[in-house]
């Protein structure tokens, strides 16, 4: 079955003057225009494709890379305020309708908003949404601390910034477990940090402990190597001075160091760390 709003593998059934026509396994056809038609396709040939409506309403691919998928996140640009709701930028020649009844604050145009997106049961069409709590559960989930996941920056709060774990749960980085510039719409590798008792969930940017020495020990000796062997940082330096040169903790910093000292790696002297 063809999946709107998601990658389809299809197979080329024939070459028309319009375009490549493909097909699934259930017999059921779409058309790739001319436009999108790469060089070095082949009937009876796969290719990847992206299938969503056009503007009439029809089902049509794409090898067009959109800014999201069905069921994902994204931070998309307003392109349009019109009469049935804000129209986004998604890497289509269709721009993605979020109708006002599912935008959390009134969008304007030009502006920027993390938005789901979705296949609408009852139009059968594929619609944005900036209400993202009636797309994220902490219900039932099997996160283990520690473990790596990919997050995806929605919301700065008070507290840090809320984040999207995986494309389905909500979780919470602290400010001061930020060590590295971040802004809205980021996607980056996390690390659960906390599951607590109501679900709720803490992620850092980096592992907590024994985990995290040998990656953060590495990459101190990556950054030793590339400035010939020397940092201006050791176990007395400020926390600010080794958070704006390394975007780590003076925590992490000085557990990393003591592990490279033990490996007779480093040497630790009154101006920095130097290499063996």
């Amino acid at each position: 079955m063809i999946e709107l709003g998601n990658y389809n593998t299809l197979k080329v059934l024939r070459s028309t003057s319009i375009g490549l026509f493909l097909g699934d396994d259930e017999g059921t056809e779409v058309l790739l225009p001319n436009k999108y038609v790469p060089d070095d396709f082949e009937i009876d040939g796969d290719l990847e494709v992206f299938c969503y409506l056009d503007n009439g309403e029809r089902p049509i691919a794409t090898t067009l890379k959109p800014f999201v998928k069905r069921n994902g996140f994204a931070f998309l640009k307003v392109v349009e305020v019109g009469a049935y709701g804000a129209f986004m930028d998604w890497g289509l020649e269709k721009h993605l309708l979020v109708p006002f009844r599912e935008q959390g604050i009134d969008m304007e145009e030009g502006k920027k908003y993390v938005v789901h997106c979705y296949l609408d049961e009852e139009t059968f069409r594929l619609t944005g949404s900036s209400r993202l709590n009636k797309f994220l559960s902490n219900e039932g989930f099997d996160l283990e601390v520690n473990s790596e996941v990919e997050i995806m920056v929605s919301r700065k709060t008070p507290l840090g910034y809320e984040v999207i774990i995986e494309d389905k749960y909500k979780g919470l980085i602290f400010e001061s477990d930020i060590f590295k510039p971040m802004a809205i719409g980021d996607r980056l590798k996390g690390y659960i940090k906390t599951v607590r008792p109501d679900n709720k969930v803490d992620v850092s940017l980096q592992q907590t402990g024994s985990k995290m020495l040998e990656p953060t020990a590495k990459f101190i000796f990556e950054k030793l190597k590339e400035s010939n062997g020397f940092l201006p940082l050791h176990d007395k330096s400020e926390p600010d001075k080794i958070k704006n040169t390394l975007h780590i903790s003076k925590k992490s910093f000085k557990k990393a160091i003591g592990t490279l000292y033990k490996e007779r790696k480093i040497t630790i002297a009154d101006d920095g760390i130097y290499l063996v």
